[in-house]
């Protein structure tokens, strides 16, 4: 049974909490939050668990094997290093840090302490994102044409980060998670509510070199709530909507075929496609409780996470792009080679 302690209890922090008390291979033994009212929350909850009020209690106890960090962002790097150098394994909320420098920095601590850095981009848990991936690994997809992704909604408003690094993360991992080769550059255009002073819409475009272009839109001012990632490929196309319960995944036979001539090779034909649309069944496990799993998995066997250090770094490479190219008017902004 790996000992967690559990930091930060506002919006996620809970449910981490309680997808660890129900792991058979995790024992949820403290929580930490300097709110006491959030922590009165959960003692009735988490009766076993010890209660405290600052992070150092949680360093400084030698039963605690492992963290799970679910604070706002500016306090990622702060707290994950002092984890790690205290000797903990960490599993830390999206995004890794506030920025590569950060990021990096975890990285380097956790490899040279052989420890475990995980990085809780939840998304890739899902048993949808990975039957997706498994019809692209299949070849059942074809090549990847286009990726397009849109995750708006109205709130949860954050007053620290911008819609871009609240909300683009999700999108950019399971992007960097289904192709296979590395970003060259990216252009970012976004705007701004007066009243919330930063980004709370915006549109992303990945090159990812070879004519494929991710697209991500995100937005908290949108009344309606969709969740729609399509992946367009040569042969088919898949649609994944996590707001649709019953039927998450649909396979689109549809698209066009371009030919040329054998006659006329100067000419392009083109023609169109309709099939079926197919839905297969996806399995309901919380990916939370994946997450969670995954976590204790690689630390008990000595693992690398599917979502490491390392990927996390490579989501945070393109939120600095993204602001870099705001920052720059929406220019395009090569995306430097690494981990």
């Amino acid at each position: 049974m790996l000992r967690i302690g559990v930091i930060g209890l506002g919006y996620w922090g809970p449910l981490v909490a309680r997808n660890v008390s129900a792991s058979s291979g995790a024992e949820l033994s403290l929580l930490c939050d300097t709110d006491p009212g959030r922590l009165e929350a959960q003692r009735a909850l988490y009766p076993d668990a010890r209660l405290v009020g600052s992070a150092a209690d949680v360093f400084g106890d030698p039963t605690v094997e492992a963290v799970v960090i679910a604070t706002p962002v500016r306090t990622h790097h702060s707290l994950a290093r002092d984890a790690l150098l205290s000797g903990k394994h960490v599993l830390v909320e999206k995004p890794l840090a506030a920025s590569v420098s950060q990021a990096e920095d975890l990285v380097r601590i956790a490899d040279h302490a052989h420890l475990v850095l995980m990085v809780d981009h939840v998304f890739l848990y899902s048993p949808a994102v990975r039957a997706v991936a498994g019809f692209l690994r299949r070849g059942e997809l074809g090549e990847i044409s286009f990726i397009d992704s849109v995750r708006i909604n109205l709130g949860l408003v954050q007053h620290d980060v911008s819609v871009i690094w609240d909300l683009a993360p999700h999108d950019l991992s399971i992007i960097n998670y289904l192709v296979d080769r590395p970003p060259k550059g990216l252009v970012a255009v976004a705007s701004s509510s007066g009243a919330l002073g930063m980004p709370s819409v915006a549109h992303l475009h990945v090159d990812y070199g070879g004519g494929l272009l991710a697209s991500v839109h995100v937005n908290w001012l949108s009344p309606v709530k969709i969740r729609h990632f399509l992946v367009g490929g040569t042969r088919r196309s898949v649609l994944y909507n996590d707001l649709d319960r019953s039927e998450p995944v649909k396979i689109y036979d549809r698209g066009v075929d371009v030919t040329v001539s054998p006659e006329r090779r100067r000419e392009v034909l083109v023609s169109y496609r309709t099939g079926d649309v197919l839905s297969p069944n996806v399995d309901k496990t919380e990916p939370l409780r994946n997450v969670i799993q995954h976590f204790c998995e690689c630390v008990s066997n000595g693992l690398r996470p599917l979502t490491d250090g390392a990927h996390g770094l490579r989501v945070v490479r393109l939120l600095e792009a993204a602001d870099s190219s705001l920052a720059e008017g929406g220019k395009y902004v090569d995306i430097p080679e690494g981990p």
